[in-house]
C-alpha cells in the first residue's frame, strides 16, 4: 500500500490500466443501442467544385434505409474549433476530395454503403490550387469568398477577402538589417515538411441520441468533451445544455481528436429517423479526410560571427491549411514557428502564415507548429556551424542562453538549464567518441513552457473513508486520472488504494468551459484544481469535526485521515465517523484557472546516432539519447512513458512517415502505407533527466507531454550529414533522398 506522503513520485500503475487489459474499458465504439442506425457519409470526389443538383431518390430503394441527409436539406451549418469554416454538409461548392456532400443511416453498414452509391450528385468542376505557395500567388483559385467574415475569424489578423492567405503572426525584436550587417556570415536555407497524420490506432466514433424530452445524448472519442459539446451546439443550433457529451476512453489522440467531427450528421440523422446513429470512420476516412499536420515550408535566414555568436535571424513559416482552418485555434495553432530556441539574437524577426489549398483540412499534431520550424531552425543550425568549421554542438553552447539572459524572442527565464541539459545528451551520447564509417551522430535542441488554463474537479468524501474523483475526462494517454489520484492521496493524507476516480458526462456538472488535454498542461492544471478542491474538503470536514470535538474549526487537527482537536490527547474521529455525522457523502467542486508562468520553461536536448548505406541510402537508427530539463516527477512510469511515445513518433516523422498528396487526392489509404514505427525501428533509449526545483506547476512539477517530439527529425538529419555528408531537407528522411544525394555528390 503506497503511503500518502511518498505518493508524489511513485511508480503507481495507471488507475484505468486493469479495466484496459481485462478488455472493460469502454471506448466510443464500444457504445450501442439495440436500434441504433448505422451513418456513412457520401464524400466529394472533386478537390473544387460547384454542387448544381442533388438527387437521392433511389436510397429508398435499399432495405434498411430510415434516414437521408444533403447540404441542400441542412445548409449554413457551419463548424469548428475557434474560426467556423467548416461545413457540416457542403450545399453549395466542396473544396476538397472527401467534403462531405450527404449522409445516409440505415439497419447495417453495408445498406447505408449501397444507398450512398445511389444518390447522384451532379458538379461543376472549379479550378483549384494545391501547393501553398501557388496558392499564394496573385491569380491563383480563391477556395473562400469572405473569409473574414467566419464566425470566429480573427479579424485584426485575417487576410482581406480576395485570397488565400487566411493569417499571418510576426514576432521579433531589435534591428534585423543591422545584425544581418554585422555578422561576417550570412546563410539562408529552405525545409520542407510534409503532412503527418497523428497516427492513433483507433479510428474516430459518433453517437447521438435524441431523448423524448429532446434532451441530446452524445457519445465522442474526444479529448475535449466540453469543447466538443460547445462545437457541436454551434454547429446545429441548440443550446448546449441540450446536449450531453459521454466520456469514454480515447485510443490515443495526439491532436487529432478535439472537434464536432460527425456529430452534427449523426444529429441531422437521428432527427429524421427518430432513432439513434452511429458513425464509426474507417482508417481509409481518417488517414484521407481527416485533420492531420500541415503541410509546411520554412525558410531560415541567420547572421553570424566568425567566433561563432549569432547576430541576427530571419524565419518564416508558410503552412499549407488545406481547405478549411476549423480543426484550429486561430492562432495558436502555428505559434510554433515563433520557436527560435534557447538561443540568444538579438535581433530577429520572425512570422507564420496559413493558406488555404485545396487539400484535407489540417489541424493539429502533438506540438502545433513545432516540429515544422525546429527541423529548419535546428537543421540550419548545424549547416551554419560547419560553414564556421565549428563543431555543431560547441556552435549551440556558444549561443545557448543563460540565467536572466534574453532569448531571441525577447523572453527571460528563471533557473535556466539550457547548457547543463545539452551537456548532459552530449555525456550520455558519448559526442567525442571514435565513430565507425558511415555512423553518424547529430544534435537538436527545443524549449517548451508547461501550459495553463482552466480546470475543474469534484471530489467527494464517501461513507466508507474513500475518496472519489470525478472527471469528464476519458483517458487518451497522457494519464490524468492516476495523476489526480496521486494528488488528492498526497493532499488528504490518505493511501492511494482509498482514491478512486469515477469518469462521467457534462450533464453531471455545472461547469460550461474546458481547455481539453493537451499543450502540455493537463498535469499543471488538473493538480492544482486538485489541491484547491482538497483544501475545500478538507475545511468542510474540519467544520464537522469541530461540532464533533466540540472546539473551533481553526483547533481541529487533521492527519492521516483522522481528526483531533488540538491539545487534547484522545481517539481521533476517523474521516468515516465525520462523513456520517455529517448525514452522507461530503462533495465539492472547484473551477480555476492557472496562469501561466512565463518565467519558467523546459529545454530538451536530443542526440541521434545512426548509420548510413552508402549503397543503398538506408538509414539505421542506432541509438538515441533525450535529455530534459525536468522538476518534481509526479509518476515516474508515466513521465517515462511520456518521453519515449514522444520520441517513437518522432523517429516516424523523421524516417517513414508522409501523407501523399496527388492533386489533392491523398493516395496514402491505410496503415500498411502510411507507414509507423515498428518494434524493430527502435533504436536503444537512453534518458536523461536533469534536475530543478522551479516547476509551474503543483510540487514544482513541469510539463513533458510535447517535449520529445519535436528536435528528433533535426538529430536524425544532423547525424545523416556526420555520417556521410549529404544534407537532406524535406522529410521524411527516406533512402531514396539518401540515395539520390549520396549520387550528386558524386
Amino acid at each position: 500500500m503506497a503511503k500518502a506522503s511518498s505518493i508524489i513520485g511513485a511508480r503507481v500503475g495507471r488507475v484505468e490500466g486493469v479495466e484496459k487489459v481485462n478488455g472493460r474499458a469502454i471506448y466510443g465504439a464500444d457504445v450501442h443501442f439495440p436500434d441504433a442506425l448505422w451513418g456513412k457519409i457520401l464524400r466529394s470526389p472533386y478537390p473544387h467544385a460547384r454542387i448544381v443538383r442533388i438527387d437521392t431518390s433511389k436510397v429508398w430503394q435499399v432495405p434498411g434505409v430510415k434516414a437521408v441527409v444533403t447540404g441542400k436539406d441542412e445548409p449554413n451549418h457551419y463548424q469548428g474549433k475557434s474560426i467556423r469554416d467548416i461545413p457540416c454538409l457542403c450545399w453549395d461548392k466542396v473544396r476538397y476530395i472527401g467534403d462531405r456532400v450527404a449522409a445516409v443511416a440505415a439497419e447495417s453498414v453495408e445498406a447505408s454503403e449501397e444507398a450512398l452509391n445511389l444518390i447522384e450528385v451532379e458538379y461543376q468542376e472549379l479550378p483549384a490550387v494545391f501547393d501553398l505557395l501557388e496558392a499564394m500567388k496573385p491569380g491563383a483559385p480563391v477556395l473562400h469568398d469572405n473569409a473574414p467574415g467566419y464566425d470566429g475569424a480573427p479579424a485584426d489578423i485575417m487576410a482581406p477577402a480576395g485570397g488565400n492567405l487566411l493569417n499571418k503572426l510576426t514576432w521579433g525584436k531589435g534591428d534585423v538589417e543591422k545584425g544581418f550587417r554585422q555578422a561576417d556570415i550570412v546563410l539562408e536555407h529552405q525545409f520542407r515538411i510534409p503532412i503527418h497524420h497523428q497516427g492513433y490506432l483507433e479510428p474516430q466514433s459518433f453517437l447521438v441520441k435524441i431523448e423524448d424530452d429532446s434532451k441530446i445524448n452524445a457519445w465522442s472519442s474526444t479529448k475535449s468533451p466540453f469543447g466538443t459539446r460547445a462545437q457541436f451546439a454551434k454547429a446545429v443550433g441548440i443550446a448546449p445544455d441540450q446536449i450531453s457529451i459521454h466520456a469514454v476512453h480515447v485510443g490515443a489522440d495526439f491532436g487529432g481528436k478535439s472537434g464536432a467531427g460527425e456529430l452534427p450528421i449523426c444529429y441531422f440523422l437521428a432527427k429524421r429517423a427518430n432513432r439513434p446513429v452511429k458513425i464509426i470512420l474507417t482508417h481509409t476516412e481518417e488517414l484521407t479526410v481527416m485533420n492531420p499536420d500541415h503541410y509546411t515550408v520554412v525558410n531560415v535566414k541567420t547572421g553570424v560571427k566568425r567566433n561563432g555568436r549569432m547576430t541576427a535571424r530571419t524565419l518564416q513559416a508558410i503552412h499549407g491549411t488545406g481547405a478549411y482552418a476549423g480543426m484550429k485555434p486561430g492562432r495558436a495553432s502555428i505559434g510554433g514557428a515563433g520557436t527560435a530556441g534557447p538561443y540568444r539574437i538579438d535581433n530577429t524577426y520572425m512570422e507564420a502564415l496559413q493558406v488555404y489549398t485545396n487539400t484535407v483540412p489540417c489541424g493539429f499534431w502533438r506540438a502545433p507548429g513545432a516540429i515544422q520550424a525546429v527541423f529548419a531552425s535546428e537543421s540550419h543550425m548545424d549547416l551554419v556551424a560547419r560553414e564556421l568549421k565549428m563543431d555543431p554542438a560547441k556552435f549551440r553552447m556558444i549561443n545557448l542562453v543563460g540565467e536572466g539572459e534574453e532569448n531571441a524572442l525577447g523572453k527571460t527565464w528563471g533557473g535556466v538549464k539550457a547548457k547543463e541539459t545539452l551537456q548532459a545528451a552530449l555525456n550520455a551520447a558519448g559526442w567525442r567518441t571514435l565513430k565507425r564509417a558511415n555512423f553518424g551522430r547529430g544534435v537538436a535542441m527545443y524549449e517548451r513552457g508547461t501550459g495553463a488554463g482552466k480546470a475543474w474537479v469534484n471530489l467527494t468524501a464517501e461513507l466508507d473513508g474513500t475518496i472519489t474523483v470525478f472527471t469528464v475526462a476519458g483517458d487518451q494517454g497522457t494519464g490524468l486520472q492516476t495523476i489526480l489520484c496521486q494528488t488528492t492521496a498526497a493532499e488528504m493524507g490518505l493511501p492511494y488504494e482509498q482514491v478512486r476516480c469515477r469518469i462521467g458526462a457534462t450533464a453531471d456538472v455545472s461547469y460550461s468551459v474546458d481547455v481539453g488535454f493537451g499543450g502540455s498542461r493537463s498535469t499543471n492544471i488538473n493538480s492544482a484544481a486538485a489541491v484547491k478542491a482538497c483544501g475545500e474538503l478538507r475545511a468542510k470536514l474540519n467544520a464537522q469535526a469541530a461540532k464533533m470535538l466540540g472546539c473551533s474549526e481553526d483547533r481541529v487537527a487533521y492527519k492521516g485521515g483522522g481528526f483531533s482537536a488540538k491539545g487534547v490527547r484522545g481517539k481521533p474521529f476517523t474521516l468515516p465517523d465525520v462523513v456520517k455525522a455529517h448525514g452522507g457523502p461530503v462533495t465539492v467542486s472547484v473551477e480555476t484557472e492557472v496562469p501561466r508562468k512565463g518565467s519558467s520553461t523546459s529545454f530538451v536536448a536530443q542526440v541521434a546516432e545512426l548509420e548510413v548505406d552508402p549503397e543503398t541510402g538506408r538509414v539505421k537508427l542506432h541509438k538515441f539519447i533525450s535529455a530534459h530539463d525536468v522538476g518534481t516527477i509526479i509518476n515516474p512510469l508515466g513521465h517515462q512513458g511520456q518521453i519515449d511515445g514522444e520520441a517513437v513518433m518522432a523517429i516516424g516523422a523523421s524516417l517513414m512517415e508522409e501523407l501523399i498528396n496527388d492533386q489533392g487526392k491523398v493516395t496514402t489509404t491505410n496503415l500498411g502505407e502510411y507507414k509507423i514505427p515498428s518494434i524493430l525501428d527502435i533504436p536503444q533509449f537512453k534518458t536523461v533527466l536533469v534536475k530543478g526545483k522551479n516547476g509551474p506547476g503543483p510540487y514544482e512539477a513541469k510539463g513533458i507531454g510535447e517535449h520529445a517530439n519535436v528536435s528528433p527529425p533535426a538529430a536524425i538529419a544532423n547525424a545523416v550529414q556526420d555520417a556521410v555528408g549529404v544534407r537532406i531537407k524535406e522529410l521524411p528522411i527516406t533512402a531514396e533522398k539518401v540515395y539520390h544525394s549520396l549520387r550528386k555528390k558524386v
